[in-house]
Formats: structure tokens, sequence, C-alpha cells
């Protein structure tokens, strides 16, 4: 019973709702800024222009062949010896967006080569040019293709958060081993962090749901919202694109 009310203390303590708002601040913000990135790859590799294309092969190369955590501690502890200097939060959002970009990238390349060349010359027949095919044609519908997998890059992301207590970022896993190491109750510090987590992965699969079945535009949307849900909590759903 004393190791559920201080789980309870810490849950709804200050400290720990101030590291959960970080924790959920860093993971939206490294997953939009990676959607912007990855999006932007994925049309430069549809241009078919070499030189950029290069670059972009050397990103993916480097930032899908190191882990995380080795590109956040080269952010915060390698650039300040060349004279570009960042703070712990700063540096854990540049590496952590710049790491999934360049997973975003190959789910919006696959929405986007999803969508057939009939539509893409229908659209060019019309009058529209290749930015407003691109705008108005490819992207709406690629849009329905990727919306699971950037679901599942979004809880992905949400444990890789974690990983940015290595700077001083005060997130759920710093401030709960700090509270821990306070009086040595790991159980219910962890604890209370864990249901933290399960809290943000359960809202979010549940708003992802109702995302898939509204772009679905089935008749049937509510039923398939509470399946989709359902499924998606039972951890029944395909990984469609599920790359870590």
């Amino acid at each position: 019973m004393e190791a559920v009310e201080y789980t309870f203390d810490y849950f709804f303590s200050v400290p720990f709702f101030r590291a959960a708002g970080m924790t959920l601040l860093i993971t939206v913000t490294a997953v939009i800024l990676g959607i912007v990135l990855g999006l932007i790859i994925a049309m430069i590799q549809e241009s078919k222009v070499k030189i950029l294309g290069g670059i972009v092969i050397f990103y993916l190369w480097l930032f899908r062949g190191t882990p995380v955590l080795f590109q956040i501690i080269f952010v915060f502890n390698v650039l300040p010896s060349f004279g570009i200097l960042f703070s712990g939060f700063t540096s854990a959002m540049i590496a952590l967006a710049l790491n999934e970009g360049a997973y975003m990238s190959e789910i919006m390349r696959s929405g986007l080569q999803a969508v057939g060349k009939g539509q893409r010359m229908a659209g060019r027949a019309v009058g529209l040019t290749d930015w407003q095919v691109m705008r108005f044609v490819v992207i709406p519908q690629a849009l329905r293709i990727v919306i699971p997998p950037i679901g599942n890059q979004f809880i992905g992301m949400l444990k890789l958060s974690a990983l940015v207590s290595v700077v001083a970022v005060e997130e759920l896993m710093l401030v709960s081993n700090q509270a821990a190491s306070a009086n040595f109750r790991y159980l219910e510090a962890l604890a209370a962090a864990g249901i933290y987590y399960l809290l943000f992965t359960t809202v979010f699969m549940y708003i992802q749901s109702h995302i898939e079945a509204w772009a679905a535009g089935n008749r049937r949307r509510n039923q398939d919202k509470s399946a989709g849900f359902l499924k998606r909590l039972m951890g029944v759903v395909p990984q469609q694109a599920s790359m870590r």
C-alpha cells in the first residue's frame, strides 16, 4: 500500500508533471520536424536531380547508420569544438529531428510512389504544373497511406525521447531517476514514469484510429475507429513502415 501511495505522489508531483510535458513536447516537435524534413527529402528524390540525390543518399546513410544516442552526444559535445554551441534541449531536438527525417523520408517516398503515374498525367493534362500536381493530386492521396506508419514513428519517438536525459534535459526518465536516487524508491518512481508513457501512448493510438478512419472516409467510421484502436492497442495492426 505504501508503494502505491509513493507512486501516486510521484505521478501527481510538479516535477513529474513538468517532465511529462517536456517528454511530450520533445516527441511532438521531433515528429513534426521529421515529417517536414522527410517530405522535402522525398520530393528531392522524386525530382531525380543527381547532385541533390547524392546529398540525400549521404544524409540517409549517416543518420540511419548511427545510433540516435551517438547523434545526440555528437551534437552536444562535439559541435562546440567547432564553435557551434547549443543547449541540451536544442541539441536533442536537432539530433532527433534529423534522425526522424531520415526515416520519415522513406515513409513519405513510399506514399508518393503509391500514387499512380496515370493520375499525375491526368493532372498535367488539365493544365496543372508539376508543383500543383504534387500539392493537389499526389500529396492528399499519399497522406492516407502514410498516416499509419507515421503513428508508429510517433510512438517510437515517445520512447526514444528518454535518450535526451544524457544531455541533462529534464524529461521523464531523468526526473524519475533523480527522484528515486534521493530515497531509493526506484520501483515507485519508475512506475509513475511508466504510467505517463502508457497514458501518452494510449491516447495517441486512440487519436490515430480516429484520424485513419477520417482519412479512409469509411461509412462505418465509428466502428472502424473502435476496431482500429483496439487492434492497435493489442499490437495486431500491421507495421506498414516500421523501419527502426
